[in-house]
């Protein structure tokens, strides 16, 4: 985070006065107004190539499959790569696809199956580019504005979502399709340029520099290990499963229950966009009056009743105003949970967590919208309406239980570990490696000590052990060993280099406990692999 400067106000705005911040953001918001531009011409070229529903799904489908199959795999990307670098290139990439858009229109050679296929390149470069993109968000603000960073960035992609569609149908209407892609062309080359002026300080590359696989497998451990990112997981899942069935029903909800046509269903997806404009306007206001709890129940509340308005089939000029609260409502709930998950997740890992964050976040979207869609098969709409928005009312309730972490603890890395003792150099591929911790305390004390280990297994397996114990001597009451494995040597070291503050504090806890002159000792058993003559 050097290049980060301390935000000198605590408002919203805040980090639009960080210069670099400033830039970065104003680029997406061409960037994202380009690449929905871009989709507006696809739909509508779909729609002139084939009037099979199931071609103009197609679309969509090639768009988004991307995001489930390759956002923890664009997680583990953005962590071992440097993100800049990693972030051109798929603007890069983007840029290809879009021209190819362009070509094939102008000389009239565009088919299904060539739209289908550059769509679904295009939606790679999206699943590639999410977790990067909310990654680098502390690199750019001070700890203390990653909320207002993460808000700000929902801000600017409703203000893409809100001027893209229409600027896109406006261009299409008068300049064609050619035009309208090279449209999106040009927004790319506004998000590089951007990028290369940013002097983000080089990823340090040395022999601990985790490769692909190995980073997928410490990712997975990270999250599975993680109960404050559980919470958030879960959190997430209740809300926006059930939070769906309005997204799924909502052009039936316009076309049935409010008489609308297709210009109206417009008008409410606009509804929308500027909803939350408004909502991210006033995040700062209500953030200094709720908690990050009161702010996702309330967004359950308020989405709730929209959806149970909605049902009720009211005047479509109401069904607008509900679509603006709706809005508010649905960004305070995204960055509330985004703003958490940034605020919890150290450096090392934090990619490949958002990706599990989205992943969770796209699933229950999916899931819950067939779900829905179901439901509405076999009830009705108004009917599956209210049902979702008396679920979202209960879930909101009980989950609201189940507290989100406050986000506030010290994830700069302690380097307090000592460096390992060995006789010889080891090469970093050999392992597993066991790792015993001996402890000796007063047996008063040996229930107390237990507790400190337990939450000190949590920090061991988050930052790379992939097993976990701790045994007593039966004949010497007091002697405690714990112990854990990591796969290899070179996991080890990077295990030292993972250690935060906070985990160094919570490892203090239970050395507290220890009886003697000296620290615990600390042994490290590398396994051996015999070789047998053939």
């Amino acid at each position: 985070m050097s290049e980060a400067v301390k935000s000198t106000s605590r408002g919203g705005f805040g980090p639009l006065k960080q210069k670099l911040f400033a830039v970065l953001w104003g680029a997406t918001i061409i960037g994202n107004t380009g690449s929905f531009i871009r989709d507006v011409a696809s739909a509508w070229l779909m729609t002139d190539l084939s009037t099979s529903p199931t071609a103009v799904a197609m679309v969509q489908a090639a768009a988004t499959l991307p995001i489930f199959l390759l956002a923890i795999p664009a997680g583990v990307l953005s962590d071992i790569l440097d993100r800049r670098k990693f972030l051109i290139a798929i603007q890069v990439l983007l840029a290809c696809v879009s021209v190819g858009l362009m070509l094939l229109t102008a000389w009239g050679m565009q088919t299904i199956g060539s739209l289908v296929a550059l769509t679904f390149l295009g939606g790679i470069g999206a699943a590639l580019m999410g977790p990067t993109w909310q990654a680098i968000v502390p690199e750019l603000v001070d700890k203390k504005d990653i909320k207002n960073g993460v808000a700000l960035n929902s801000l600017g992609i409703n203000i893409a979502r809100a001027i893209g569609p229409a600027l896109g149908g406006l261009i299409l209407a008068s300049l064609g399709g050619a035009v309208t892609y090279g449209v999106d062309v040009i927004s790319y080359a506004f998000v590089i340029a951007a990028l290369l002026w940013w002097r983000r300080p080089p990823t340090p590359r040395d022999e601990l520099s985790e490769q692909f696989l190995g980073a997928f497998r410490a990712g997975l451990r990270y999250a599975r290990a993680s109960r404050e990112l559980h919470v958030v997981l879960v959190r997430a899942f209740c809300f926006f499963a059930l939070a769906s069935s309005v997204w799924a029903l909502l052009p039936l909800v316009a076309r049935g229950l409010l008489g609308g046509g297709a210009g109206f269903y417009g008008i409410l997806l606009g509804a929308v966009g500027l909803g939350a404009i408004g909502g991210a306007v006033v995040m700062p206001m209500l953030r200094d009056r709720l908690d990050a709890d009161g702010l996702l129940l309330a967004a359950a509340l308020v989405t709730a009743a929209v959806m149970a308005g909605l049902s009720f089939a009211p005047p479509q000029w109401l069904a607008v105003v509900g679509l603006l609260v709706l809005g508010a409502a649905w960004i305070t709930a995204l960055t509330t949970l985004n703003g958490t998950a940034q605020a919890i997740l150290p450096n090392w890992v934090r990619g490949r967590s958002l990706a599990v964050y989205l992943t969770v976040f796209n699933g229950a979207m999916t899931a819950g919208s067939l779900a829905w869609g179901a439901v509405a098969e076999w009830v009705g709409v108004p009917a599956a309406l209210l049902a979702g928005a008396a679920g979202l009312v209960i879930v909101g309730v009980v989950s609201h239980l189940l507290k989100l972490p406050k986000g506030e603890a010290d994830l700069v890395p302690s380097n307090h570990w000592p460096e390992p003792l060995t006789a010889a150099p080891v090469e970093n591929d050999r392992g597993p490696v066991l790792i015993l911790v001996e402890y000796r305390i007063d047996p008063a004390d040996r229930a107390a000590f237990l507790r400190a280990l337990e939450r000190l297994s949590a920090e061991r397996r988050r930052d790379g052990a992939y097993a976990w114990g701790v045994t007593e001597d039966a004949a010497r009451p007091g002697l405690m060993l714990e112990w854990f494995q990591v796969e290899s040597w070179a996991e080890h070291l990077r295990q030292h280099k993972r250690v935060s503050k906070a985990d160094a504090d919570v490892q203090e806890e239970a050395l507290r406990f220890h009886r003697g002159p000296e620290r615990p000792s600390v042994r490290h058993l590398l396994a051996v692999h015999s070789r047998t003559a053939s």
